[in-house]
């Protein structure tokens, strides 16, 4: 049947409902330069004419290259994985508390868990959180359990070249629980963390790998001094960097005992800034204070395989003084499709994507900074990100570069970091050798003229 829309009373009914006369009036908030007065479509198309003439504007709005990145990344997901995590059986599933009605959700969940603790090198992953920020903020909390602290008794140690907007999550989640923060500065020359003098009264210490300069820290180090003082190490990590650089589980010692992260990486698109999907790992002995689901692997008494949710049941996250957390979803959807993402790759197709990250990124900042008047202001190792020095203040040279079709990256001074002239540049293996070249010309082109 053809779309009706409601006709003139039907209209005029509702908005007297709502106490306006106009829909102008109803729809006042929005600014209007936001607001599309004329779509200046057709009339009366066909489908076919209609989907030409849909397919003609679309081609028109030419896409930018993108080089920005800052926790969210531009990066290839193959056609597979959302033809099959769109199919109804995934789309539309619920909560997984019948298992013998739900064994196709919690074997993806399972499969999953099995894939995060692979990259991470911890023994138990549960079955993800809403986003990496309030994951990170749920794996404080959870070493706070374990250290027995709560409240005034123990802090967490927050790295300064955190991304700011997860350090903005954890001021508002754990600020909200009187829990102190307390900032480990970052050395400004070489652009990674300073060991504290002293632990204090900390419950754990957050290492981020890498860290919003894009630089990669001293792990090592770090989580042995974390260890040393009688803390837990909380590793934050990019999912795909996993595939190359060495799992959290291996950091120092005797490796970090819990590790979070961002899982868009892993085949979720960027949409706008959402949904995505946290996740968070942890050593076995922890596994108890280990908030959300976790599925598990059993058989029936028929000897038959099958999967379930196990630990915690569903009454732990409604009897709220006793809860681990009150997280009562796990993202289904995007970790379903993160799941599809990495079976459809395996390990060898995740190293290689990572791979060429890092092998293009390199290739960019030898093409950026031969441009007049680029420096780099930090010299370290590097994932797919890293911090050029512009002679002019960065958002004006980002915002000149959009007029070449360049999303040039993100200038440091929205976080409050850095200098006016600092630009943070990611490279992924979207971007090939004329896409770099295309970023040089443009940037000499911009900075001749600025």
């Amino acid at each position: 049947m053809p779309y009706i829309p409601h006709d003139g009373l039907e209209t005029a009914a509702m908005l007297a409902a709502v106490g306006v006369d106009s829909l102008d009036q109803l729809f006042d908030e929005i600014p209007p330069n936001l607001q599309v007065q004329d779509m200046a479509l057709p009339e009366g198309l066909s489908e076919m004419a209609l989907r030409r003439e849909l397919e003609g504007r679309a081609l028109s709005n030419a896409p930018l290259r993108c080089f920005a990145g800052g926790g969210a990344y531009a990066h290839h997901i193959p056609a597979i994985v959302w033809e099959i995590a769109g199919r109804g059986e995934f789309y539309s599933a619920y909560t997984p508390y019948q298992p013998e009605a739900s064994q196709g959700t919690l074997q993806v969940v399972y499969e999953y868990q099995s894939f995060i603790t692979r990259l991470t090198g911890l023994e138990v992953s549960n079955a993800s959180l809403y986003d990496g920020a309030s994951g990170l903020a749920e794996a404080c909390l959870m070493a706070l359990r374990i250290q027995g602290g709560q409240g005034d008794d123990k802090s967490i140690l927050v790295p300064e070249n955190l991304l700011p907007g997860w350090r903005r999550v954890l001021d508002s989640i754990l600020g909200l629980q009187q829990i102190r923060l307390v900032t480990v500065p970052y050395d400004r020359v070489a652009g990674t963390l300073v060991l504290p003098a002293e632990a204090g009264d900390a419950a754990a210490l957050i290492i981020p790998q890498s860290n919003a300069l894009g630089l990669l820290e001293s792990v090592d180090v770090l989580t042995d001094w974390a260890h040393g003082h009688g803390l837990l190490a909380i590793a934050v990590v990019n999912p795909l960097a996993l595939a190359l650089l060495k799992a959290p589980g291996d950091w120092g010692t005797q490796g970090a005992d819990m590790a979070v992260g961002e899982g868009q990486p892993l085949g979720i698109p960027l949409t706008g800034g959402g949904p995505y999907f946290g996740f968070l790992a942890c050593r076995k002995a922890y596994v108890r204070q280990l908030p959300g689901r976790l599925v598990a692997k059993t058989v029936d008494g028929q000897g038959r395989a099958g999967f379930c949710l196990t630990l915690q049941a569903r009454e732990q996250h409604i009897r709220r003084g006793k809860a681990t957390s009150n997280i009562c979803t796990n993202q289904g959807l995007m970790v379903t499709a993160a799941t599809i993402h990495m079976a459809t790759l395996g390990g060898h197709g995740l190293q290689r994507t990572a791979v060429l990250c890092h092998e293009r990124a390199v290739r960019l900042r030898e093409l950026l900074t031969v441009v007049p008047g680029v420096r780099l202001p930090y010299g370290g190792p590097f994932f797919h990100e890293f911090v050029l020095r512009l002679p002019h203040a960065a958002v004006a040279v980002r915002d000149a570069l959009l007029g070449h079709g360049l999303l040039a990256g993100l200038p440091l001074s929205d976080w409050g970091m850095g200098e006016a002239g600092d630009l943070l540049v990611c490279a992924t293996e979207l971007l090939d050798e004329a896409d770099l070249l295309a970023y040089r010309d443009a940037l000499t082109s911009v900075l001749e003229t600025l």
